[in-house]
């Protein structure tokens, strides 16, 4: 019996739309014919050997078998630490551990006094000084060293900082490489004044100031009367400037010996003043007989008045007589420390006439001609 016809597969159509042969019969080799992939990058030349070429590779490690990472505790008071304290870049020196308050600030209610007249004064006179803040280069100077280990005799604690820590003491002042803690300025009452002028001299010069507000004219004025020799100062209690470190400081150590009375009523003092025999005068600016034509050798109470009012008319009418200063120039008034200090030196004038003359021996024109 005849076999059916066999049906032939249809051919398989590429991407292209052309019959693809079946079984890999395009290239004519079977695949047991085909060599391996080893094989051929072996027998090829160019081909890298990576078997040979290839890095170890590390284990991998599991997590139990990694080493575990001990962490000490420690209490909560043992991991506290202290605040680190700040640096000290002001100090040339760390201070010791004996001496903690070496840099310790100055108390509230202390002065500060800085520059080197204002500090020698008051070193010269045993002022009660509780701290000394200096250079290194000023400490040891044959003008400061003497006086300083006197100082630290009595109890004066003396301390070597750098400029930077004066800097901030002074507020940025012209310190001059030394400030000093003092104890506020004593003040003396009117009659212990009054008592002390009269056993100095037997015609006394107190300065009374009226409501002068400027601290720089209040130490020129200390300045003015302790250079020509005057016995003391009363100032008003209000509206009027104290003795505080800018004074000290402008009056260049003049109140370390010069005594001041600060009263509560100024008009009610200038009375006690003439009850003790002092005569009044007051600085004028206009209207008042030129300051040569008084007679001043006698206890006077000079009175200045504020730098732009002068003196109030209440205090004119409790003074003896006014006086001005005749000026030539267009400028109506002087400032107030000027008015006095001229004001002080025709009182020293009239009085000490032999010591102002000079012979003819000491004149610079028969100096000169002698060489």
């Amino acid at each position: 019996m005849p076999r059916p016809p066999q049906r032939k597969p249809s051919p398989r159509l590429s991407r292209t739309g052309k019959p693809q042969r079946r079984g890999g019969q395009s290239s004519g080799v079977s695949r047991a014919q085909r060599p391996k992939r080893r094989d051929w990058q072996e027998a090829s030349p160019q081909a890298p050997r990576a078997a040979a070429e290839e890095a170890p590779v590390k284990p991998i490690r599991r997590d139990s078998e990694r080493p575990k990472r001990v962490i000490r505790t420690q209490p909560a008071r043992e991991r506290r630490r202290d605040p680190i304290p700040p640096l000290r870049e002001d100090l040339t020196e760390v201070p010791s551990s004996s001496d903690p308050q070496a840099t310790a600030d100055p108390e509230p209610d202390q002065e500060i006094i800085y520059g080197r007249q204002a500090l020698l004064a008051a070193l010269r006179a045993q002022s009660t000084l509780n701290r000394v803040w200096i250079l290194s280069r000023l400490r040891y100077s044959p003008q400061f060293l003497p006086l300083l280990e006197e100082a630290k005799v009595r109890g004066t604690v003396i301390d070597e900082v750098s400029p930077q820590r004066l800097n901030s003491l002074t507020d940025g002042a012209n310190h001059q490489g030394i400030a000093a803690q003092a104890t506020p300025y004593q003040y003396m009452d009117l009659e212990s004044l009054v008592e002390q002028s009269q056993q100095a001299s037997p015609n006394p010069v107190l300065v009374v100031l009226d409501g002068i507000q400027d601290p720089h004219n209040l130490g020129a004025i200390a300045r003015s009367v302790e250079a020509f020799g005057m016995q003391g100062m009363v100032i008003p209690q209000r509206r009027a400037a104290g003795v505080t470190s800018t004074v000290l400081k402008v009056a260049a150590g003049a109140l370390s010996t010069l005594p001041v009375a600060r009263v509560v009523n100024l008009n009610r003092a200038l009375e006690v003043l003439k009850e003790q025999g002092f005569w009044v005068y007051g600085a004028a600016s206009q209207g008042a007989a030129p300051v040569y034509s008084a007679d001043f050798k006698r206890p006077i109470a000079l009175v200045i008045g504020s730098e732009g009012e002068g003196i109030s008319l209440l205090t004119q009418r409790h003074c003896d007589q006014l006086l001005s200063i005749p000026l030539a120039g267009r400028t109506e008034s002087l400032n107030a420390s000027v008015a006095a200090g001229i004001a002080l030196y025709e009182i020293h004038r009239q009085r000490s006439p032999q010591q102002l003359k000079r012979t003819e021996s000491d004149t610079f024109l028969n100096k000169g001609s002698r060489i």
